[in-house]
Protein backbone atom coordinates (compact mmCIF):
# COMPACT_ATOMS: atom_id res chain seq x y z
CA UNK A 1 0.00 0.00 0.00
CA UNK A 2 1.56 3.59 -0.88
CA UNK A 3 0.68 6.03 1.73
CA UNK A 4 1.77 10.04 1.95
CA UNK A 5 2.05 11.43 5.32
CA UNK A 6 2.07 15.58 5.15
CA UNK A 7 3.77 17.48 8.09
CA UNK A 8 3.52 20.97 8.77
CA UNK A 9 5.71 21.92 11.23
CA UNK A 10 7.45 25.48 11.89
CA UNK A 11 10.59 25.50 9.85
CA UNK A 12 9.67 22.64 6.93
CA UNK A 13 6.30 21.62 5.25
CA UNK A 14 7.38 18.53 4.36
CA UNK A 15 5.84 15.52 2.49
CA UNK A 16 6.65 11.80 2.14
CA UNK A 17 5.53 8.83 0.71
CA UNK A 18 6.33 5.27 1.24
CA UNK A 19 5.46 1.46 0.59
CA UNK A 20 4.12 -0.53 3.03
CA UNK A 21 1.85 -2.97 5.49
CA UNK A 22 1.94 -3.75 9.01
CA UNK A 23 4.55 -5.67 9.71
CA UNK A 24 6.91 -4.73 7.05
CA UNK A 25 9.44 -1.90 6.67
CA UNK A 26 8.22 1.15 5.35
CA UNK A 27 9.99 1.84 2.41
CA UNK A 28 10.64 5.45 1.43
CA UNK A 29 9.48 6.22 -2.25
CA UNK A 30 10.01 10.27 -2.54
CA UNK A 31 10.45 12.75 0.03
CA UNK A 32 10.17 16.62 -0.89
CA UNK A 33 9.97 19.54 1.47
CA UNK A 34 9.60 23.48 1.35
CA UNK A 35 11.33 25.16 4.01
CA UNK A 36 8.67 28.18 4.61
CA UNK A 37 9.89 28.62 8.48
CA UNK A 38 5.71 29.70 9.03
CA UNK A 39 6.89 29.96 13.06
CA UNK A 40 8.83 33.14 11.48
CA UNK A 41 5.57 34.52 9.46
CA UNK A 42 4.00 35.45 12.86
CA UNK A 43 3.01 39.02 13.21
CA UNK A 44 3.03 40.84 16.65
CA UNK A 45 -0.40 39.77 17.71
CA UNK A 46 1.22 35.71 17.06
CA UNK A 47 -1.35 35.28 13.98
CA UNK A 48 0.19 34.31 10.81
CA UNK A 49 0.49 36.33 8.18
CA UNK A 50 -1.06 37.05 4.97
CA UNK A 51 2.47 36.13 3.27
CA UNK A 52 2.52 32.77 5.45
CA UNK A 53 -0.97 31.77 4.77
CA UNK A 54 -0.10 32.16 0.67
CA UNK A 55 2.75 30.36 0.84
CA UNK A 56 1.14 27.77 3.25
CA UNK A 57 -1.34 27.34 0.89
CA UNK A 58 0.72 27.21 -2.13
CA UNK A 59 2.46 24.21 -0.30
CA UNK A 60 0.00 22.01 0.19
CA UNK A 61 -1.62 22.38 -3.10
CA UNK A 62 1.80 20.98 -4.41
CA UNK A 63 2.07 18.72 -1.69
CA UNK A 64 -1.33 17.43 -2.55
CA UNK A 65 -0.60 17.46 -5.91
CA UNK A 66 2.36 15.39 -5.83
CA UNK A 67 1.08 12.78 -3.64
CA UNK A 68 -2.01 12.17 -6.12
CA UNK A 69 0.83 11.68 -9.16
CA UNK A 70 2.50 9.33 -6.89
CA UNK A 71 -0.90 6.72 -6.83
CA UNK A 72 -0.93 6.80 -3.02
CA UNK A 73 -4.11 5.68 -1.54
CA UNK A 74 -3.94 7.88 0.77
CA UNK A 75 -2.68 11.12 2.60
CA UNK A 76 -2.48 12.03 6.00
CA UNK A 77 -1.98 15.83 7.10
CA UNK A 78 -1.02 17.10 10.03
CA UNK A 79 0.34 20.26 11.76
CA UNK A 80 2.32 21.28 14.55
CA UNK A 81 3.58 24.16 16.61
CA UNK A 82 3.49 26.53 14.38
CA UNK A 83 -0.37 26.26 13.65
CA UNK A 84 -1.56 25.27 17.05
CA UNK A 85 0.00 28.27 18.59
CA UNK A 86 -1.05 30.69 15.65
CA UNK A 87 -3.90 33.11 17.11
CA UNK A 88 -5.16 32.41 14.03
CA UNK A 89 -4.99 29.05 13.49
CA UNK A 90 -8.78 28.13 12.91
CA UNK A 91 -9.44 30.62 10.21
CA UNK A 92 -5.71 29.57 8.22
CA UNK A 93 -7.19 25.68 8.72
CA UNK A 94 -10.16 26.49 7.05
CA UNK A 95 -9.08 28.33 4.35
CA UNK A 96 -6.25 25.66 3.59
CA UNK A 97 -9.43 23.11 3.03
CA UNK A 98 -11.18 25.41 1.23
CA UNK A 99 -8.32 25.96 -1.54
CA UNK A 100 -6.92 22.50 -1.39
CA UNK A 101 -9.08 20.16 0.02
CA UNK A 102 -7.33 19.09 2.91
CA UNK A 103 -7.99 19.40 6.28
CA UNK A 104 -4.74 19.70 8.48
CA UNK A 105 -5.25 18.14 11.67
CA UNK A 106 -3.70 19.63 14.46
CA UNK A 107 -1.51 17.66 16.45
CA UNK A 108 -0.71 18.17 20.49
CA UNK A 109 1.88 18.53 21.70
CA UNK A 110 1.58 15.61 23.63
CA UNK A 111 0.76 13.61 20.82
CA UNK A 112 3.45 14.73 18.69
CA UNK A 113 6.23 13.03 21.91
CA UNK A 114 3.72 9.70 21.70
CA UNK A 115 3.50 9.16 18.21
CA UNK A 116 7.31 10.00 17.97
CA UNK A 117 8.18 7.63 20.89
CA UNK A 118 5.79 5.20 18.65
CA UNK A 119 8.84 5.45 15.96
CA UNK A 120 11.63 5.08 17.73
CA UNK A 121 10.35 1.95 19.37
CA UNK A 122 10.26 0.33 16.13
CA UNK A 123 13.49 1.27 15.16
CA UNK A 124 15.30 0.08 18.16
CA UNK A 125 12.86 -2.67 19.08
CA UNK A 126 12.00 -3.80 22.80
CA UNK A 127 15.68 -4.93 23.34
CA UNK A 128 15.82 -1.37 24.10
CA UNK A 129 14.03 -1.91 27.29
CA UNK A 130 12.83 1.34 28.63
CA UNK A 131 13.31 4.27 25.79
CA UNK A 132 13.84 7.95 27.24
CA UNK A 133 13.17 10.07 23.68
CA UNK A 134 13.91 13.79 23.06
CA UNK A 135 12.78 15.71 20.30
CA UNK A 136 14.15 19.17 19.58
CA UNK A 137 11.52 20.84 16.97
CA UNK A 138 11.27 24.69 15.85
CA UNK A 139 8.48 25.59 18.12
CA UNK A 140 8.75 22.66 20.77
CA UNK A 141 10.61 20.26 22.48
CA UNK A 142 9.02 16.63 23.10
CA UNK A 143 10.30 14.06 25.27
CA UNK A 144 8.62 10.57 26.56
CA UNK A 145 9.41 7.44 28.22
CA UNK A 146 8.38 4.17 28.46
CA UNK A 147 8.47 0.69 28.30
CA UNK A 148 6.07 -0.12 25.46
CA UNK A 149 4.80 0.59 22.38
CA UNK A 150 3.49 3.76 23.65
CA UNK A 151 4.61 6.47 26.11
CA UNK A 152 3.83 5.88 29.81
CA UNK A 153 4.44 9.90 29.63
CA UNK A 154 4.46 12.29 26.56
CA UNK A 155 5.45 16.03 27.48
CA UNK A 156 5.66 19.44 25.15
CA UNK A 157 7.20 22.11 26.13
CA UNK A 158 7.75 25.41 24.19
CA UNK A 159 11.75 25.07 23.92
CA UNK A 160 12.42 24.28 19.81
CA UNK A 161 15.07 25.80 18.62
CA UNK A 162 13.87 28.71 16.04
CA UNK A 163 11.19 29.43 19.00
CA UNK A 164 13.91 30.65 21.53
CA UNK A 165 16.14 32.01 18.70
CA UNK A 166 13.54 34.13 18.19
CA UNK A 167 12.82 34.95 21.65
CA UNK A 168 15.86 34.93 23.20
CA UNK A 169 18.79 36.47 20.98
CA UNK A 170 19.08 40.14 19.80
CA UNK A 171 22.21 39.15 17.69
CA UNK A 172 23.90 36.94 15.15
CA UNK A 173 26.34 35.09 16.82
CA UNK A 174 23.80 36.04 21.00
CA UNK A 175 26.08 37.03 23.66
CA UNK A 176 27.44 35.00 26.06
CA UNK A 177 25.21 36.95 28.56
CA UNK A 178 21.94 35.70 26.28
CA UNK A 179 23.27 31.89 25.67
CA UNK A 180 23.53 31.78 29.63
CA UNK A 181 20.22 33.04 30.56
CA UNK A 182 19.06 30.61 28.03
CA UNK A 183 20.32 27.75 29.15
CA UNK A 184 19.14 29.12 32.74
CA UNK A 185 15.34 29.05 31.34
CA UNK A 186 15.19 25.93 29.79
CA UNK A 187 17.06 24.02 33.05
CA UNK A 188 14.18 26.04 35.08
CA UNK A 189 11.42 25.03 33.11
CA UNK A 190 12.44 21.19 32.73
CA UNK A 191 13.03 20.59 36.52
CA UNK A 192 9.16 19.89 36.80
CA UNK A 193 9.45 17.21 33.79
CA UNK A 194 12.59 15.88 34.90
CA UNK A 195 10.55 14.83 38.57
CA UNK A 196 7.72 13.31 36.44
CA UNK A 197 10.21 11.20 34.02
CA UNK A 198 12.39 10.18 36.66
CA UNK A 199 9.64 9.01 38.68
CA UNK A 200 8.69 6.66 35.80
CA UNK A 201 11.83 4.53 35.95
CA UNK A 202 15.87 4.60 34.60
CA UNK A 203 16.16 4.98 31.15
CA UNK A 204 18.20 1.93 29.59
CA UNK A 205 18.11 3.78 26.19
CA UNK A 206 17.85 7.43 25.55
CA UNK A 207 17.32 8.53 21.85
CA UNK A 208 17.38 11.84 20.39
CA UNK A 209 15.44 12.53 17.17
CA UNK A 210 14.59 14.94 14.06
CA UNK A 211 16.84 17.45 12.29
CA UNK A 212 18.81 19.24 15.47
CA UNK A 213 19.97 16.76 16.79
CA UNK A 214 21.10 15.01 14.08
CA UNK A 215 23.05 17.90 13.23
CA UNK A 216 24.77 18.69 16.37
CA UNK A 217 25.45 14.58 16.23
CA UNK A 218 26.95 15.36 12.88
CA UNK A 219 29.00 18.24 14.19
CA UNK A 220 30.65 16.54 17.37
CA UNK A 221 31.95 13.42 14.81
CA UNK A 222 28.75 10.96 13.54
CA UNK A 223 28.25 9.24 10.27
CA UNK A 224 27.07 11.99 7.85
CA UNK A 225 23.88 10.92 6.22
CA UNK A 226 25.55 9.33 2.93
CA UNK A 227 26.30 6.23 5.65
CA UNK A 228 22.81 5.63 5.49
CA UNK A 229 19.96 5.73 7.91
CA UNK A 230 21.10 2.70 9.67
CA UNK A 231 24.75 3.42 10.57
CA UNK A 232 25.09 4.07 14.57
CA UNK A 233 25.59 7.14 15.59
CA UNK A 234 25.49 9.04 19.38
CA UNK A 235 26.02 11.98 20.77
CA UNK A 236 27.81 12.43 24.21
CA UNK A 237 27.06 15.07 26.46
CA UNK A 238 30.91 16.11 27.25
CA UNK A 239 31.45 16.20 22.78
CA UNK A 240 28.12 18.48 23.19
CA UNK A 241 29.81 20.68 25.74
CA UNK A 242 32.63 21.01 23.35
CA UNK A 243 30.74 21.70 20.78
CA UNK A 244 28.89 24.24 22.11
CA UNK A 245 31.76 26.60 22.93
CA UNK A 246 32.55 25.89 19.59
CA UNK A 247 29.30 27.21 17.65
CA UNK A 248 27.79 29.92 20.60
CA UNK A 249 30.63 31.97 18.75
CA UNK A 250 29.77 31.35 15.09
CA UNK A 251 27.28 33.35 12.98
CA UNK A 252 24.27 31.56 11.12
CA UNK A 253 26.01 32.22 7.99
CA UNK A 254 29.41 30.69 9.20
CA UNK A 255 27.05 27.64 10.75
CA UNK A 256 25.51 26.70 7.32
CA UNK A 257 28.93 26.56 5.91
CA UNK A 258 29.49 23.41 8.46
CA UNK A 259 29.08 19.52 7.33
CA UNK A 260 25.39 18.84 8.25
CA UNK A 261 24.08 21.70 8.88
CA UNK A 262 21.31 23.11 7.03
CA UNK A 263 21.21 27.20 5.31
CA UNK A 264 17.61 27.19 6.49
CA UNK A 265 17.95 26.19 9.79
CA UNK A 266 21.95 27.14 10.49
CA UNK A 267 20.76 30.32 12.52
CA UNK A 268 18.82 28.10 14.98
CA UNK A 269 21.92 25.56 15.44
CA UNK A 270 22.98 27.69 18.85
CA UNK A 271 19.42 27.58 20.48
CA UNK A 272 19.06 23.68 19.67
CA UNK A 273 22.84 22.99 21.31
CA UNK A 274 21.69 25.03 24.69
CA UNK A 275 18.48 23.26 24.52
CA UNK A 276 20.17 20.01 23.91
CA UNK A 277 22.87 20.36 26.58
CA UNK A 278 20.26 21.59 29.04
CA UNK A 279 17.87 18.90 28.39
CA UNK A 280 20.29 16.00 28.88
CA UNK A 281 22.11 18.00 31.65
CA UNK A 282 18.79 17.76 33.95
CA UNK A 283 17.51 14.37 32.71
CA UNK A 284 21.38 13.13 33.73
CA UNK A 285 22.27 11.83 30.24
CA UNK A 286 25.47 11.13 29.31
CA UNK A 287 25.18 9.69 26.05
CA UNK A 288 22.05 9.23 23.62
CA UNK A 289 21.45 7.50 20.09
CA UNK A 290 20.27 9.35 17.31
CA UNK A 291 17.19 7.41 15.39
CA UNK A 292 16.66 8.52 11.66
CA UNK A 293 12.93 8.04 12.39
CA UNK A 294 10.51 10.29 14.27
CA UNK A 295 6.97 11.93 14.22
CA UNK A 296 6.23 11.55 10.32
CA UNK A 297 7.07 7.39 10.55
CA UNK A 298 5.23 7.39 13.91
CA UNK A 299 2.24 8.73 12.32
CA UNK A 300 2.25 6.28 9.33
CA UNK A 301 3.38 3.35 11.51
CA UNK A 302 0.22 3.87 13.42
CA UNK A 303 -2.11 4.25 9.98
CA UNK A 304 -0.52 0.74 8.85
CA UNK A 305 -1.86 -0.53 12.02
CA UNK A 306 -5.37 0.59 11.87
CA UNK A 307 -5.57 -0.65 8.39
CA UNK A 308 -3.98 -3.66 8.86
CA UNK A 309 -6.24 -4.78 11.42
CA UNK A 310 -9.20 -3.40 10.56
CA UNK A 311 -12.27 -5.62 9.05
CA UNK A 312 -14.04 -4.58 5.87
CA UNK A 313 -16.77 -1.87 7.36
CA UNK A 314 -14.23 -1.04 10.13
CA UNK A 315 -11.96 -0.35 6.61
CA UNK A 316 -14.38 1.77 5.33
CA UNK A 317 -15.33 3.69 8.34
CA UNK A 318 -11.96 5.08 8.49
CA UNK A 319 -11.43 6.04 5.17
CA UNK A 320 -13.74 8.10 4.63
CA UNK A 321 -13.17 10.13 7.76
CA UNK A 322 -12.63 10.13 11.43
CA UNK A 323 -9.62 9.48 13.71
CA UNK A 324 -7.05 7.58 14.19
CA UNK A 325 -8.03 6.92 17.91
CA UNK A 326 -5.67 9.20 19.70
CA UNK A 327 -4.10 10.32 16.79
CA UNK A 328 -6.59 12.10 14.71
CA UNK A 329 -5.51 12.85 10.92
CA UNK A 330 -6.71 13.83 7.77
CA UNK A 331 -6.97 11.07 4.86
CA UNK A 332 -7.57 12.52 1.71
CA UNK A 333 -9.58 9.86 -1.18
CA UNK A 334 -8.27 10.64 -4.68
CA UNK A 335 -11.66 10.42 -7.23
Amino acid sequence: MRLAVLDVGSNTVHLLVVDAHRGAHPRPMSSAKDELRLAEHLDHDGALTPDGVKALVESVHRARDTARAAGCDDLMAFATSALRDAANSAEVLALVQRETGLLLEVLPGEDEAAWTFLAVRRWFGWSAGRLLVLDIGGGSLETAIGRDEMPDIAVSLPLGAGRLTREAFTSDPPTRAEVARLGERVRDELAPVAARLSAAGRPDRTVGTSKTFRSLARLAGAAPSGAGPRAVRTLTVQGLRQLSAFVTRMSGPDLAELDGVSSSRAHQLVAGAVVAEATMDVLGVDELDICPWALREGVLLRRFDMLDGATGDDRSAQTSGGGLGPLTTHRARWT
